[in-house]
């Protein structure tokens, strides 16, 4: 019974995910070019973006998306350490942080940004939190130019 359960469920995912890679299909979705970006994903991030022209900035974005630093403070009390504000969309910034953690392994210029802020003594969720707003930034532009995905984009 539970195995017949599961079984369901697989199947009603996968019919769900090949519906969301075939609307995908109908636009010019050059976030699939992104190494570690899949259908699902792009989706998810071209729902929570919505029209690219409402930002002027890639910071813009990654405020949105509440990648931006921020200190704590309270009161005579501020913080000595920055963290990102998450002030932004959730399902963005999720979005982005599994995003960014697929190009940090399948990406040699996305790896080699993680790898030198992790010799820099930065903590691992750290450095990930970096190569989320970077992977927004690129977003952005690809976005923004409606091109797709080239290393060069990632070393700005």
């Amino acid at each position: 019974m539970i195995m017949e359960q599961i079984r369901f469920m697989e199947g009603q995912l996968q019919r769900l995910e090949e519906e969301i890679a075939e609307r995908l299909s109908e636009f010019d979705h050059h976030l699939l070019t992104i190494p570690g970006i899949g259908p699902v994903l792009a989706a998810s991030i071209l729902a929570e973006i919505g029209d690219i022209t409402r930002f002027q900035t890639p910071k813009q974005l990654a405020v949105f998306a509440g990648l931006d630093p921020a200190v704590r403070q309270s009161g005579q009390f501020t913080g000595t350490t920055n963290h990102i504000s998450k002030r932004g969309s959730v399902y963005l910034r999720r979005a982005l942080w599994l995003g960014a953690n697929s190009a940090r392994l399948y990406d040699p210029v996305f790896k080699s940004f993680y790898d030198d802020k992790i010799s820099r003594g930065k903590h691992g969720k750290t450095a990930l939190g970096a190569v989320s707003r970077k992977l927004s930034a690129v977003i952005f532009a690809i976005l923004r130019d409606n091109q797709p995905y080239a290393p060069d984009l990632a070393t700005k």
